[in-house]
């Protein structure tokens, strides 16, 4: 693994897929507790704070995931050293083409770490932080965010308008900090490709 790379709560490596070397990523600590500090950062001289995050990630399911396994991948940004505060994105594969339309509904999410949880979201019902993405298990998924202070749009494959759009990022428009990758309970994920632009 690359010595630019810090686990948190995961284990990486490298692994060789389709004939390509690419990162795998499985969740190892916190296992029965949900939007978590459970991501691998991205070490680099210069702070996140305005800018392009964009990776190619694929998720399966790991033998054994529990029932409510969505094989949940996506990116972390301004994430503090210690892994106490990020912001983050992530996708349900296994909800992007279900047939019912509550699972579809729920195939994307913003969540803010510590406090700003999906579970946060859904039992006080506030809406504006999910979003149905048309996406499956077992793909490659391309991901791009534009972070602009307080504001970020995600945008998924090859879509021109953004999946999902956040207008007030929970640790505020000036937050700084790493980038990185997150996954969650039953999920093997792999990721490629990836770059940051800072604008």
């Amino acid at each position: 693994m690359n010595e630019n790379l810090k686990t948190m709560h995961t284990k990486a490596q490298w692994t060789n897929l389709d004939s390509e070397q690419v990162l795998r990523v499985e969740k190892s600590g916190k296992i029965d507790r949900f939007d978590e500090n459970t991501m691998v950062l991205i070490e680099e001289d210069q702070p996140f704070h305005n800018g392009m995050i964009e990776v190619k990630m694929r998720s399966r399911l790991l033998p054994g995931a529990p029932d409510f396994a969505r094989g949940f991948i996506g990116i972390v940004f301004r994430a503090k050293p210690d892994g106490s505060e990020f912001e983050s994105y992530y996708v349900r594969p296994a909800n992007g083409n279900h047939p019912d339309p509550v699972r579809r509904a729920h195939g994307s999410q913003y969540f803010s770490y510590p406090g700003y949880t999906f579970s946060y979201f859904r039992e006080f019902g506030i809406e504006g932080y999910e979003a149905p993405v048309n996406i499956q298990l077992d793909e490659w998924i391309t991901l791009k965010a534009v972070i602009i202070d307080e504001k970020a749009s995600f945008f998924v494959g090859d879509m021109e308008h953004p999946v999902l759009e956040v207008a007030d990022l929970k640790h505020g428009a000036n937050a700084r900090g790493a980038v990185g990758f997150y996954v969650d309970t039953g999920t093997e994920a792999f990721f490629k490709d990836w770059k940051t632009s800072r604008f």
